[in-house]
């Protein structure tokens, strides 16, 4: 593209592929006048397992289904397609569980459709040989080899140049590995010459698709991204975007609300205004992006911590209830005498974790309670260097989670267990250890892109 376009729409359709879309907001996208179609597959939200396994949260049918709508759509519009972040976490498996569903789609429907793979799965010995390179971000630490040989996967964050890379190369889709929420969308404008404060704001503001609008259950959005900055238009008739929709989601997943980084620079929105053109769409403009003077990537690393095995108990006793920070710290003291007693561990063997749910279990202290709850979830996780002690810990907890009493009861309580074996195997639990991101030489230097040959005249 030598001359700039006088804009560039971009077509969200979900903030995430397997999450679903009624199809007839993907055709209207396609009637106004889509020039791309980005969509994100993965996320960090659902926490270390994915990457660490190397496996997809999501259903390979739900993605099937999403997929053969915009496969489908994308050949009768004759634009491209990008997905990113594959199977999660952008592991190289996850790229090619993807890659392997667009393909079975692209066989079964007909359709003619180059399909470009960007791998962004990093080697710890390639990394290690460039520690030096590698910073922290808060809360982390300095970056040694150790961490970086102990994790199962290492997944390198892309921006938009690969996609672009990919795109320029022929791809009619783009199936990438692991890259930023807004560099799926910022591709394709970025490319066609736009300038990059309207595109990467566009960007970050459709990264979710209907989640800027009025109803984020009714399907994506349209952004028509100019030179002066951008339009965002909801692809259900009846749902709206407003100001404030629009607006609030530079505060979805930002340390600061009016800046974000990207490995190339900062979007900076601070002079950014939104005014509505009319009920359903609204106008931005003022949106910067300042080059950074380091072009940097981010790593994504998770590693195993053991092996989990987890029991869930419900108490409605209204005695238990009324002091169960005592009960909850009683179940604790006798879990670790009669483990080591029967098994003869220590507490440096295995990890407990007992949250209370209905009282303090998901913001802990920072949330205290007004008065007893009605009734409470008692969750006991295990973690221990192998499946079968941490499921014979849970076996010895099991009495104590039926029928513990607290100190002053004169009778045996019966709690009630959720499943019948209580005791589930969860199987290897993993964590996040690198949260650092490492100066390139180049934006493309970490990432593999594949692309086919051109198609015979």
């Amino acid at each position: 593209m030598t001359t700039p376009p006088d804009a560039v729409r971009v077509l969200a359709p979900t903030g995430m592929l397997g999450a679903g879309f009624p199809p007839e907001t993907l055709t209207r996208g396609l009637a106004l006048g889509a020039d791309v179609i980005a969509v994100d597959s993965g996320s960090t939200d659902s926490g270390p397992y994915y990457l660490g396994s190397g496996t997809a949260k999501t259903a390979a049918a739900a993605v099937t289904r999403d997929l053969r709508l915009l496969l489908r759509a994308a050949a009768t519009a004759g634009i491209p397609l990008i997905v990113g972040s594959c199977g999660t976490s952008g592991t190289d498996a996850g790229v090619d569980w993807v890659a392997g569903i667009t393909r079975e789609i692209l066989a079964a429907e007909g359709l003619d459709l180059r399909v470009a793979t960007i791998y962004s799965e990093q080697q710890a010995a390639a990394l290690k040989e460039h520690l030096d390179r590698v910073h922290p971000l808060p809360p982390a630490g300095d970056l040694d080899a150790a961490t970086l040989e102990s994790c199962a996967h290492i997944v390198a964050m892309m921006g938009h140049e690969p996609i672009a890379e990919a795109l320029a190369a022929g791809a009619d889709v783009v199936l990438a590995g692991r890259a930023t929420d807004t560099a799926l969308a910022a591709a394709y404008p970025l490319m066609a010459g736009l300038p990059a404060g309207p595109a990467w704001h566009a960007a970050k503001i459709v990264e979710c698709g209907g989640q800027c609008t009025t109803d984020p259950r009714a399907g994506g959005v349209l952004a028509t991204i100019d030179a002066s900055g951008f339009t965002i238009e909801p692809l259900d008739p009846v749902v709206a975007c407003t100001p404030t929709s629009v607006a609030a989601h530079m505060l979805y997943e930002t340390v600061d609300p009016f800046s974000m980084r990207e490995p190339g620079g900062t979007i900076d929105v601070s002079g950014a205004t939104y005014r509505a053109l009319d009920d359903r769409r609204v106008r931005v403009e003022g949106s910067r992006f300042d080059p950074a003077g380091q072009y940097t990537v981010k790593l994504e690393g998770a590693r195993i911590t053991g092996f989990e095995t987890m029991s869930f108990t419900a108490i409605r006793d209204p005695h238990i209830l009324g002091q169960i920070t005592t009960w909850a710290a009683l179940l604790r003291r006798m879990i670790g005498e009669w483990v080591a007693g029967t098994l003869g561990l220590g507490p440096g063997d295995y990890a407990l974790d007992i949250r209370l749910y209905g009282y303090d279990a998901v913001l802990g202290a920072i949330d205290p309670a007004t008065g007893p709850p009605r009734e409470v979830g008692v969750m006991l996780l295990v973690n221990a260097a192998d499946q079968a002690t941490a499921t014979a810990i849970a076996k010895v907890a099991n009495p104590l989670m039926l029928h513990l009493p607290t100190p002053d009861m004169t009778y045996l309580p019966s709690l009630a267990f959720a499943t019948s074996p209580a005791e589930t195997e969860r199987g290897a639990a993993y964590e996040f250890v690198l949260n650092h991101v490492v100066d390139v030489d180049s934006p493309t230097a970490l990432f593999r892109i594949n692309v086919p040959e051109a198609r015979d005249a």
